[in-house]
């Protein structure tokens, strides 16, 4: 449970805390920056992390808040879902919380101001920090699954030379039929020009490799979910997120059946059963090469060095930013 009284922007109505943020996370980032030590500190391939948290996908979704949250003390930075095309959110209802069970609901659907309007953000804000910046994308909504390929092309021509890394996101419960794209028959015809392109990107840019990781969803059986890691592996994919919100969930937290994903502490079990799925299906070799990245429930110090005992390389939050507040991983490194 969280106490409100010490967290005055939980008493707030959750839409307005939320369109709030980005305007006074620069404030606040002056106000509480601190050199923090390196904390597990680790590197792949060419980049460095000072230390294992990062935010998770839409927590900075137009890419406003890359130097404040690398201020804060994020380890490494995740922007988006950003889509070729700026859209809206999805109509209605589209966040919620729960601070007594720490759950999160949103019903978003890829709110972006678009893939321009995006870069320009990084652009400003990128040689300002010190930390690895991966872009998350997705396609936009009204683009049909049989095209959907050819959204994800256009947003990594388009932003290959100016972060650090991709995800691929096609594990939204937000975008109608996206994580149709997840299934075995339509996996690797939907990954396969994806992949091609950005070894041809890569390629033409002097070999400075930008990993390019697939999000994968808590959602799907077991048998499915190693399915994906097996093809994604097999295409030539550089690691995984695990996981993004889950679609199933109970209707004690208030909520309602409105769909949507949820996260927080509802979700930590499941994620780290996919973690532990993942961990014991990959030999030793391949999780020495590849990274994992785990997301879900993660809400304090202990959490994230379970995940890292459990063979995350690194971990990623949301919720904990909601309830614990923005200086989280200030308080984690210094704890």
């Amino acid at each position: 449970m969280v106490n409100s009284l010490k967290k005055p922007w939980l008493l707030m109505p959750v839409k307005l805390a939320h369109d709030m943020l980005p305007y006074i996370l620069p404030a606040l980032s002056v106000l509480y920056k601190k050199e923090l030590p390196p904390w597990h500190s680790y590197s792949w391939k060419h980049l460095n992390f000072r230390n294992p948290m990062g935010i998770a996908g839409g927590v900075d979704k137009n890419a406003k808040n890359i130097s404040a949250w690398c201020g804060l003390g994020a380890g490494f930075i995740e922007v988006g879902t950003v889509t070729p095309l700026a859209q809206n959110p999805n109509p209605g209802k589209i966040i919620d919380r729960n601070p007594n069970q720490l759950a999160l609901w949103n019903k978003m659907g890829f709110p972006s101001q678009g893939v321009k309007d995006t870069l320009k953000e990084i652009k400003k804000h990128s040689s300002k920090v010190s930390v690895p910046i991966f872009a998350n994308i997705g396609k936009n909504r009204d683009t049909p699954n049989d095209q959907a390929h050819e959204d994800y092309i256009k947003l990594l021509e388009a932003m290959h030379s100016h972060v650090d890394g991709f995800v691929v996101n096609i594990s939204s419960p937000n975008t109608k039929d996206l994580r149709v794209l997840l299934e075995p028959a339509n996996l690797s015809r939907f990954l396969n020009p994806i992949i091609t392109k950005h070894r041809n990107l890569d390629q033409n840019e002097n070999h400075q490799v930008k990993p390019i990781l697939l999000k994968l969803s808590p959602n799907m059986e077991k048998e499915d979910l190693l399915s994906a890691i097996d093809t994604s592996l097999k295409l030539g994919f550089d690691g995984w997120i695990l996981t993004n919100t889950t679609a199933k969930y109970e209707e004690n937290l208030g909520f309602g059946n409105q769909g949507g994903g949820v996260s927080g502490k509802p979700l930590a079990e499941r994620s780290k059963e996919i973690l532990r799925d993942v961990v014991a299906h990959l030999p030793a070799h391949v999780r020495k090469e590849k990274i994992i990245i785990s997301s879900g429930g993660i809400l304090s110090k202990d959490d994230i060095l379970e995940r890292l005992d459990m063979g995350a390389n690194l971990v990623q939050v949301y919720s904990a930013l909601i309830f614990q507040g923005p200086w989280f991983f200030q308080q984690v490194a210094q704890n």
